[in-house]
């Protein structure tokens, strides 16, 4: 597969393969999103072992769904080749999109990203929701999306040995984090990645502070670790991550780069740890508040919070979260004498300082762009100017390459294949 797929062409893809494989392959809806779209899950095999896999978690992050079929095509066709694949010991669940309405703000990603991918291209049409409203992430904010309870639903009623949550970044290495250690995960996922030429991320945001037993790969600390608080996920538990470790399960987030940078896989010390630190939560201050101070100016024309998904974002991001992030990096500072932070994990940081205003400032642009108001081309310039430079700087910064998109879904789809392997594993 060499693009991106929309939701409506995974869904008529995973149709024909019901179709094809009709004794192999089940569809039914499990669920309805906010807005009334349907939730679908594709079953392959017939095995007593159920692995459950969630497909594009994340509006913005579309390899995912190419991904799904992929694994589905796999199992369908019956390689033989590994434990995993056997259908009559394992069978294959597979959400095709967990939030379609946030792929539908997301309309035009796959076509952008498939005929031109830059940048610039990415941010303009990427749309990323507030944390209250990720179908994974609501449980921990105390909120229930049904995209949500459809899944939690899923959980219980199959009691998945594996979940596998099909995640990107946008730029970086990749990564897996788990729930519970697999500890035949790590050479295989390592060993496929460096074939592909994809680089391993060394420390990532994302798992700051959970264990690393193995490069690249994260397992989340046990519940009496004071290093989840240091990572704000004290309430995770309540998360659809955790939720298979009800019946023993473990899930495993599976994270693949659109664009690659060398120095994520580079795990010496860094220099001046301390200094890049502080310059990097000014960049992210700096160019946040750029963005909060254009939408100050456009607050009384733009569509209010509770009729525009965007919108609540960009308020959700004004209201502290620049500054809360750029906060947080406060104890790494003070750690560097005694722990020199590695060039990885200053790499993973940079990332984030720059990726946050331009996901703010492209949502910013969309609405004015389709802005009525006289003021809006005016402000619409200013921003666009902002934007086109800092995606420049940022692609000049960390050296970005594109990684083609046959190779991220082949490095997830092998990962998550390994993964239920060595699941299998530990369950005889």
């Amino acid at each position: 597969m060499h693009r991106y797929l929309t939701v409506a062409e995974v869904t008529e893809s995973a149709r024909r393969l019901v179709v094809r494989f009709p004794d192999t392959c089940r569809l039914r809806r499990i669920g309805t999103s906010r807005a009334g779209r349907p939730l679908l899950m594709l079953s392959v095999g017939h095995g007593p072992r159920q692995v459950l896999v969630v497909g594009r978690p994340h509006p913005d992050e579309p390899v995912g769904g190419a991904t799904a079929l992929a694994l589905a095509e796999q199992v369908a066709r019956g390689d033989g080749r590994s434990a995993a694949t056997d259908r009559a010991l394992v069978t294959w669940n597979i959400v095709l999109c967990l939030d379609p309405d946030g792929a539908a703000l997301s309309e035009g990603i796959e076509e952008t990203l498939t005929a031109a991918p830059t940048l610039e291209g990415y941010y303009r049409t990427a749309y990323r929701p507030l944390a209250a409203e990720q179908p994974e992430w609501a449980p921990i904010e105390s909120r229930r999306l049904p995209e949500s309870d459809a899944l939690f639903r899923v959980i219980d009623e199959l009691r998945p040995f594996l979940q596998c949550s099909l995640h990107s970044v946008d730029a970086g290495g990749t990564w897996v984090q788990l729930t519970g250690d697999l500890p035949e995960l790590a050479t295989p996922f390592q060993a496929c990645a460096d074939e592909l030429g994809i680089p391993l991320q060394h420390g990532t945001y994302d798992a700051l502070y959970w264990d690393n037993p193995s490069p690249a790969v994260h397992v989340l600390p046990p519940p009496d670790s004071t290093a989840r608080l240091a990572a704000g996920s004290e309430n995770i538990t309540r998360s659809t991550w955790c939720a298979p470790q009800r019946y023993g399960g473990v899930t495993a987030i599976i994270e693949v780069p659109m664009w690659a940078t060398d120095e994520a896989d580079d795990p010496a010390p860094h220099p001046r740890p301390a200094e890049t630190l502080r310059t990097l939560s000014d960049l992210l201050r700096r160019d946040g508040h750029q963005v909060t101070s254009l939408l100050d100016r456009a607050r009384t024309f733009l569509p209010p919070p509770d009729r525009d998904p965007r919108r609540r974002v960009l308020e959700w991001m004004a209201d502290g979260l620049y500054d809360l992030v750029a906060s947080s990096w406060t104890p790494l500072i003070h750690e560097t004498p005694r722990s020199p932070l590695a060039r990885a994990q200053i790499c993973a940081l940079d990332v984030v300082s720059r990726r946050q205003p331009l996901r703010a400032a492209g949502l910013l642009l969309r609405l004015l762009h389709t802005s009525a108001a006289p003021e809006a081309p005016a402000l619409h310039h200013t921003l666009d100017t902002l934007f086109t430079t800092w995606c420049r700087d940022f692609e000049k910064s960390l050296n970005l390459r594109w990684i083609p998109i046959p190779d991220q879904i082949e490095l997830q789809t092998r990962t998550t294949l390994a993964a239920a392997n060595s699941a299998l594993k530990t369950l005889r």
